[in-house]
């Protein structure tokens, strides 16, 4: 992460080097994220690199407490990322964003990468399959992350059940759910796969397995109404997913690049065409983006638009209209 380090200059990072005059009489772009350090932050500093060395523009990013979409929203911010769900609650003022109402001067640029959760339990747990969580202890509350309380109320309506079915351990978040886990106080936790704190967890307690969630289209809506834009995701056993024990399907949604609806469609042209031609470099900043796939930046999603600049440069490379992931 050395590229993202090099680039602080009070708080904001400033991805290039002020001797290219041309980019530095640019427009200067904002993208702000989540705290330095967090996935949407080293997605933010990867997008904003190929910005300034392929696009010519002069994107900064700078991280904050709170949610991108309130800024952008706002205009006091160009750019930010977050996930599909977050963003669809924003846009139509549902679940959490309910009481600030609909957001709507968001419009997407573009789709990143799936996060892909799963339950997991110990890899000699008697617990095979997600309905086997019934009566057992499972982490309860998290009021720090009520996203992700949603992400296991999702994951238990595809198989039919309910934090009812279960018996509650009150954490406050997803790293408090983990090390409840590890210190025997759950027989089960969520959380991203392939994540360094899964391998941590598996380390100490002998390896762990993931579980699937149900696919029937009653298990999908069941999962969209806890998380919206989510989809089930079918993951193969691989060195990097060592609690994927067999094929096994996640919980995926995206992570999404959005912008304000009056930003220049230019600005938004160069930005998804910049994206489109330099994964490579993407990925070198941020390993997680060697996962992103081009041809895939146009998806469809409900209740959200694409901005006119971006729909400009996916109807040139045949990706318009867009396609829905199922």
């Amino acid at each position: 992460m050395k590229d993202i380090h090099s680039f602080v200059i009070k708080g904001a990072v400033v991805v290039a080097a002020c001797s290219i005059s041309a980019v530095c009489h640019a427009q200067a772009v904002s993208i702000v994220t989540t705290n330095a350090g967090s996935f949407t932050h080293s997605t933010g500093a990867a997008v904003a690199k190929v910005m300034v060395q392929h696009a010519g523009i002069r994107a900064t990013v700078s991280p904050q407490q709170s949610h991108g979409q309130e800024s952008v929203n706002d205009g006091s911010a160009d750019m930010s990322l977050a996930t599909i769900s977050d963003v669809q609650q924003a846009v139509t003022g549902t679940l959490d964003w309910a009481k600030k109402g609909p957001q709507k001067n968001i419009l997407l640029i573009s789709r990143l990468v799936p996060i892909r959760t799963a339950a997991l339990v110990r890899l000699d747990s008697p617990i095979k399959t997600m309905a086997d969580i019934k009566g057992k202890r499972a982490p309860s509350g998290l009021p720090a992350q009520p996203s992700v309380l949603r992400v296991i109320q999702a994951q238990l309506a595809s198989v039919g059940l309910t934090m009812d079915d279960v018996v509650k351990v009150p954490t406050r978040n997803i790293i408090g759910s983990a090390n409840d886990f590890a210190a025997g106080k759950t027989d089960v936790f969520w959380f991203a796969l392939g994540s360094a704190k899964v391998k941590q967890v598996a380390s100490g307690v002998g390896g762990l397995r993931a579980l699937s969630v149900a696919t029937t289209p009653e298990a999908k809506a069941a999962m969209r109404k806890y998380v919206p834009g989510s989809y089930p995701l079918l993951l193969q056993p691989s060195k990097q997913l060592e609690e994927v024990r067999s094929p096994t399907w996640s919980l995926a949604y995206d992570v999404v690049l959005f912008a304000r609806k009056d930003l220049s469609p230019e600005i938004v042209y160069k930005t998804a065409k910049a994206m489109h031609e330099n994964k490579k470099d993407m990925a070198a900043v941020f390993g997680a983006l060697n996962g992103f796939a081009p041809d895939r930046m146009a998806t469809k999603y409900d209740d959200l638009n694409y901005h006119p600049g971006a729909i400009k440069f996916f109807k040139e490379k045949g990706q318009w209209p867009p396609k829905s992931l199922d």
